[in-house]
């Protein structure tokens, strides 16, 4: 499988994702420079990493999606390829349209950075192919504005296309409807707040998030 990342100015969490889709893939992928207008060819998967693009400046995520590469991202999406946005990454494919919703300040206005305990939606993605609808993962959290937020009309469609992938088992951040994590229509995009990437090796303190992952490659 031939992976992507994509890299802004801010970007901190590119290479934690780069090293999670080599050890599962067994292929290093392509790291794409945001000025980019092109993907290269025969991407399968394009990760959307975390960090603080652009400081952070505006909102969360609104200059990275206005960056050249994220049209031929949108574009890739489209015809099927699978896009991955992480922390920052899910505030990118918001901001870009890629996905309902935003996110918003945490409730609490505080950075919150520990393990989450997540329940696994029922969401028709190949993501989410190596998980149980239901069952309980532990991926890592770290982010300040990672509420999720839509009015009610849009939540609603969004639960009644079985397009939650994860929400959080416990309170961390005010997420409306506990949403951690979202599919498009297809199940081909999925945006989440927690890092899987960082839940890819024992040492890491478990490997729940690399199911989703490997999940994809066998999809």
């Amino acid at each position: 499988m031939k992976t992507a990342v994509i890299v802004f100015p801010g970007s901190n969490c590119d290479r934690d994702l780069a090293v999670a889709l080599r050890d599962v893939t067994g292929t290093a992928p392509v790291m794409v420079w945001h000025r980019d207008t092109e993907l290269p060819d025969g991407i399968d998967l394009v990760g959307v990493p975390g960090g603080f693009s652009y400081g952070d400046y505006l909102r969360s995520g609104a200059m990275a999606a206005r960056s050249p590469i994220m049209r031929a991202v949108a574009d890739a999406a489209d015809r099927g390829v699978g896009v991955l946005g992480v922390c920052n990454g899910f505030q990118v494919l918001t901001e870009a349209g890629l996905l309902p919703g935003a996110l918003m300040r945490n409730a609490g206005l505080g950075f919150v950075c520990r393990d989450a305990a997540l329940t696994v939606g029922d969401a028709d993605s190949p993501f989410l192919k190596g998980y149980a609808a239901g069952e309980t993962v532990t991926i890592p959290v770290a982010h300040h504005d990672g509420n999720y937020a839509a009015d009610t009309e849009t939540l609603d469609r969004i639960e009644g296309e079985g397009r939650v992938a994860f929400r959080y088992a416990d309170h961390v951040n005010g997420s409306a409807r506990a949403i951690a994590g979202i599919v498009n229509a297809s199940g081909n995009v999925l945006g989440m707040m927690p890092h899987p990437e960082r839940a890819v090796e024992v040492a890491h303190g478990g490997q729940d998030g690399r199911r989703l992952f490997e999940a994809f490659l066998a999809r």
